[in-house]
């Protein structure tokens, strides 16, 4: 059993057979992207299905060998658990009230992120951002609510539609955040009966859009570089290991010869 388990794991983690996955997972992708279209099926819609359905075969043997090879492990994994829901979706049958999940086989394409070590480190950064991103969605939050409380006492009566409740002022202040036709759109027709309201919104954008966006971008540098200096430093502790080890072993060989010196000088 354990033969097989190492004969398998040496075909999973040859280079060949990552790629090999790889590249089915794009034309995987690809695929899911002609069945959209109706020219596409009417040319090579059987085609398309069967390719489809070979590839999702695939996937699953794929995973079931390493669960196979990795044992308790691979639950221990959260790549393994990433990968195995994505193929557990895949299977769920997709007819009736359950015909929602056809949309989310492209899904599938998510795979390139476990299998794509570059992919896995922007993933892995972003996550180990989110501790510190908790606290400035909570100053974000608490200044959207200031605004808003002030933007629906302040213009709620002139446009209710942009302001007359606390969520259609937040809603408002989201766009405005956002950059999206704000001048034109809001700020500029609030202003030809407010005269002073660029008072309120330039103070806004600068808090948010220039300032606390910015920390979000920061937060999530900091974490990237945090993590990318730990993965060096447990290649740099790996490497000393490794020649901590070897040394050993040259200090064992040289008290054998030196053993086998002295035995050979004495009688």
């Amino acid at each position: 059993m354990q033969g097989v388990r190492a004969q398998l794991r040496s075909i999973l983690e040859h280079p060949y057979a990552e790629r090999g996955i790889t590249l089915l997972i794009v034309i995987n992708a690809i695929t899911l992207g002609l069945e959209t279209s109706k020219t596409a099926m009417a040319m090579a819609g059987p085609v398309l299905v069967f390719l489809d359905t070979v590839i999702l075969w695939i996937f699953v043997v794929e995973i079931a060998s390493r669960m196979f090879v990795h044992g308790m492990k691979f639950w221990r994994d959260p790549w393994g658990i990433f990968d195995f829901s994505i193929v557990a979706i895949a299977l769920v049958p997709a007819t009736g009230n359950l015909s929602v999940l056809r949309a989310l086989r492209i899904i599938r394409a998510l795979r390139l992120i476990s299998t794509i070590q570059s992919m896995r480190r922007v993933v892995g950064g972003l996550l180990h951002a989110i501790p510190g991103m908790g606290t400035i969605v909570a100053l974000l939050l608490l200044v959207f609510y200031v605004f808003s409380v002030m933007a629906t006492k302040l213009f709620g009566n002139d446009f209710p539609q942009w302001f007359g409740t606390i969520g259609e002022s937040a809603y408002s202040l989201f766009q405005i955040m956002t950059l999206e036709s704000w001048s034109m759109g809001i700020v500029r027709p609030v202003m030809e009966q407010h005269a002073w309201a660029w008072a309120f919104f330039v103070p806004f954008i600068l808090i948010t859009s220039f300032t606390v966006l910015n920390l979000f971008i920061g937060v999530i540098v900091d974490a990237m570089q945090s993590q990318h200096e730990a993965e060096l430093q447990e290649e740099k502790d790996a490497v000393d290991a490794d020649i901590h080890q070897v040394l050993l072993e040259v200090k064992a060989l040289r008290e054998e010869v030196r053993e086998l010196r002295s035995t050979g000088a004495g009688p």
